[in-house]
């Protein structure tokens, strides 16, 4: 018997992101989601190296992975219709866990039961935390981008989603915008390294 689970999850690569804006360069959930396993295993180490914590690095790697795995089947509702109010937010909730469900299905039970928690993981734990502001970071870091090539389209989104991110008074945040988000408004130019 075959199972579609990774035959599904490998079509990531169609969902695109910010549907309702105009952009400089299209990004889908994929890319998207290889982004926030980076930043969410950047902010993990923080915490444990310079905060002195013991989050599960791992574990937010894995979290980061799999976090817009439910969109193969419900595509990416934009933030704010996602948010619009409590009832489409609790309906989507909805949406997203049957999806995971379905997905889990496609799976053979030992394999099922292994990716359950990536999938549906831990919403009161640290590490479930840092992959939501993981994931906040990369939107603010697509929104510098974009205004970086001069798209005022993302002028608004930048401002919320920054703020959004200092309301989470996480250090490892504060930490990773003072020393690594300036780079980001950097050029090749300036980013080269001396190779």
């Amino acid at each position: 018997m075959a199972y579609n689970f990774y035959a599904f999850l490998d079509r990531m690569k169609y969902i695109r992101r910010w549907s309702l804006m105009r952009s400089v360069r299209e990004e889908n959930i994929m890319e998207h989601s290889q982004q926030v396993a980076l930043f969410s295993h950047a902010l993990a180490i923080i915490n444990n190296k310079v905060f002195g914590g013991n989050v599960d690095a791992d574990k937010c790697v894995l979290y980061a992975i799999y976090h817009e795995s439910s969109e193969v089947m419900t595509g990416d509702l934009p933030t704010p219709i996602k948010y619009f109010n409590n009832s489409i937010h609790g309906a989507y909730k909805s949406l997203e866990d049957r999806a995971c469900d379905t997905l889990l299905e496609m799976l053979p039970d030992e394999l099922a039961n292994e990716l359950s928690p990536c999938l549906k993981p831990d919403t009161t734990s640290k590490e479930y935390a840092l992959v939501k502001a993981a994931d906040r970071l990369s939107a603010y870091i697509k929104c510098l981008e974009e205004l970086k090539c001069g798209n005022k389209e993302f002028e608004k989104a930048k401002k919320s989603i920054e703020e959004d991110l200092h309301a989470r008074n996480l250090p490892e945040v504060e930490y990773f915008f003072e020393k690594f988000v300036p780079s980001f408004l950097l050029t090749l130019d300036e980013l080269d390294g001396g190779i």
